[in-house]
Order: structure tokens, then C-alpha cells, then sequence
């Protein structure tokens, strides 16, 4: 395995063992590591899975946070390619939604098992909303899902 604390040539593939390795040393959940750097939690996983870039300035906070090698600073402002292996439908509407859980799917995960524990959002007992937002930059949908948390069972 390559040496990834000193590594010129470190990936963001490299960077995302490096900040999960981290995290887990220092004890810090996504949320805490995201209000340290200002930034949400839901971005900052999914910056840290690789799937966004970090600007500079929020990457070497990120780095300085986490005692990551500076090279790491590098690969996190790098824009990303977001890829996950799916068939996706080509209906623009439908393929966003999936773009959406593609890119922000681990991070929805993880939020919900630092909050919740080991487990899933029922897509059983579970309701949504769609609502149309008036926003000067053009309207927003909002899409609010709510959905009954289930435990895993250990047997």
C-alpha cells in the first residue's frame, strides 16, 4: 500500500482514507468537522468522499483540522468526477434524482448513522413533500422526505 502521508502525487481517492483515518482518530463527527470549517455537513461529506471540490481556503482548514499532509490540499480543490456504477433512466427529472443519490447517497448514510445508529429511513413507513420556493435566482424545488428510522438487527 502507498504511503499516504507523504505522498507528492496523493489522489482524492488518497485524501478521503486519509480524512476518514483522521476523523475516526480524533473523534469528531461530520457535523463537528463541518462547523470547524463552515461549512455544512452534508457538503463537507460529500467534499470529503470526493464528490465535490473544496476551495483552498476551506481545504487547508480541513488539512490543518485533521493534521493531513499539506500535498492533501492539492488533490481536495480538485473538481471531481462523480461516478457511480448504475443504470441510470435518461427522463432529465428521474436521471437529477439519481444524480442526487449518486453524488450525496454515502453522505446521506453516514449523517444518518452519526445521528441514529446502524440502520435505514423506511421507504415503508415514510411521506414526502414537493413544493415550489419563490427564490430571486429563480424558483427551487424542495423536496422534503421523512421517513421512519429502522434499526439493523444483530442475530
Amino acid at each position: 500500500m502507498k504511503d499516504l502521508t507523504m505522498s507528492e502525487d496523493i489522489t482524492k481517492e488518497d485524501v478521503t482514507v486519509l480524512i476518514i483515518r483522521a476523523k475516526k482518530k480524533a473523534g469528531l463527527t461530520w457535523e463537528a468537522i463541518a462547523e470547524k470549517i463552515g461549512m455544512s455537513a452534508v457538503w463537507t461529506h460529500s467534499a470529503a468522499m470526493g464528490m465535490n471540490a473544496f476551495t483552498e481556503e476551506k481545504a487547508k482548514a480541513l488539512v490543518a483540522l485533521l493534521d493531513l499532509p499539506e500535498e492533501a490540499t492539492d488533490a481536495m480543490v480538485e473538481s471531481p468526477t462523480k461516478v457511480w456504477q448504475q443504470t441510470v433512466p435518461t427522463d432529465p427529472c428521474i436521471y437529477r434524482l439519481y444524480e442526487i443519490v449518486g453524488v450525496y447517497g454515502p453522505t446521506i448514510k453516514a449523517l444518518i448513522h452519526e445521528k441514529f445508529g446502524d440502520g435505514i429511513m423506511s421507504a415503508i413507513d415514510f411521506d414526502m413533500t414537493v413544493e415550489r420556493v419563490a427564490n430571486p435566482k429563480g424558483d427551487r424545488v424542495k423536496i422534503e422526505m421523512s421517513g421512519k428510522y429502522l434499526d439493523y438487527n444483530a442475530w
